[in-house]
């Protein structure tokens, strides 16, 4: 079954939710693996693309994400400030380009962005570009399009960072102050206006992997060519504090399925690195070709150079 199903991926036809399904519960998991590292290798390469992110604008958000230290709705200890720093932000990004990567984000908590926190974020951007040409990306909750048009045209953004999070038979689940239709209204903007767009999910808030399966599907729909994948690091005070961590059996099972399902996506490394620091070389040869280096929102994550030495010890050129 893997081999037949990798020979279709390789094809270029597309996996049903059924077959994925079946796939997910092969017993040969090295198998698994190896295929899914064959079909990242096939479309994508041994390139690693490396991006890093700015908290922008951090805590007191009106959403209700249960895995989210950020929301107001819970009492977690998390530095609140309503826009970080210009000089150290182009300070950090310039230093990020210089070691090799790719590119940078802004990101804000918060359902969206006022035109005054815009103003302030795309004068950011502009001091970055004009003493670097790391490439721009955004993630700023569900905004209008005409501030996406702003972020193209005044930024000069290349990706707008919009996670779907989970399955839409589960979104409800964690989430009641927004749907995942009105993010996937934000992707389909982005799109339209020509901006490339960055969506992924978090894996381990309770949801099964026929439900992750639903979310690559969903991600493949919409032809998103960069996918985080998060793993689910629980905050003290959010619901999700007491949330049994996932096997690495399960993660890397779920990377490679992504990869299955998404065969020339850039599947990156994102939230909660720290717990596959341990098996990460599997993970990369189980179908990831992308990370997020350096710290990330509210969580530690991994050091660039360490990054860059594992990553080229593996067998990995970076971008």
């Amino acid at each position: 079954m893997i081999e037949t199903f990798k020979q279709k991926v390789l094809a270029g036809i597309a996996l049903s939710y059924d077959e994925a399904v079946n796939l997910s519960k092969t017993k040969n998991k090295e198998s698994l693996y190896k295929a899914a590292d064959e079909i990242r290798e096939h479309f994508c390469g041994n390139v690693i693309d490396l991006c890093s992110i700015t908290n922008a604008k951090s805590g007191v958000c009106s959403e209700d994400c249960k895995w989210c230290s950020q929301s107001a709705h819970y009492e977690t200890d998390i530095e609140e400030y309503e826009i970080v720093d210009k000089e150290e932000t182009v300070k950090m990004a310039l230093s990020n380009a210089a070691k090799g990567v790719k590119s940078h984000s802004l990101v804000t908590s918060g359902r969206s962005v006022s035109d005054k926190t815009l103003d302030n974020l795309i004068s950011i951007y502009k001091a970055i570009k004009s003493k670097s040409d790391i490439n721009l990306c955004a993630s700023m909750g569900l905004i209008s399009e005409d501030q996406l048009k702003r972020l193209k045209t005044e930024a000069n953004i290349e990706h707008y960072h919009c996670n779907l999070e989970t399955a839409p038979s589960y979104f409800t689940n964690l989430v009641t102050t927004h749907t995942i239709d009105e993010k996937i209204e934000v992707i389909k903007t982005a799109q339209k206006l020509g901006i490339k767009v960055c969506s992924g999910g978090i894996i381990g808030m309770g949801e099964t992997m026929e439900q992750r399966i639903e979310l690559a599907i969903i991600l493949r729909n919409l032809a998103v060519q960069s996918i985080p994948i998060n793993i689910l690091s629980p905050v003290k005070g959010t619901p999700l504090e007491n949330t049994e961590a996932l096997s690495e059996e399960e993660i890397l099972t779920t990377i490679a399925i992504i990869r299955f399902l998404n065969p020339k996506a850039n599947l990156r490394f994102a939230g909660g690195r720290l717990q596959i620091k341990k098996f990460q070389k599997k993970a990369l040869r189980a179908g990831i070709n992308a990370a997020i280096t350096g710290d990330y929102l509210t969580t530690i994550g991994s050091n660039i150079d360490d990054d860059i030495r594992d990553f080229t010890n593996a067998g990995f050129k970076i971008a």
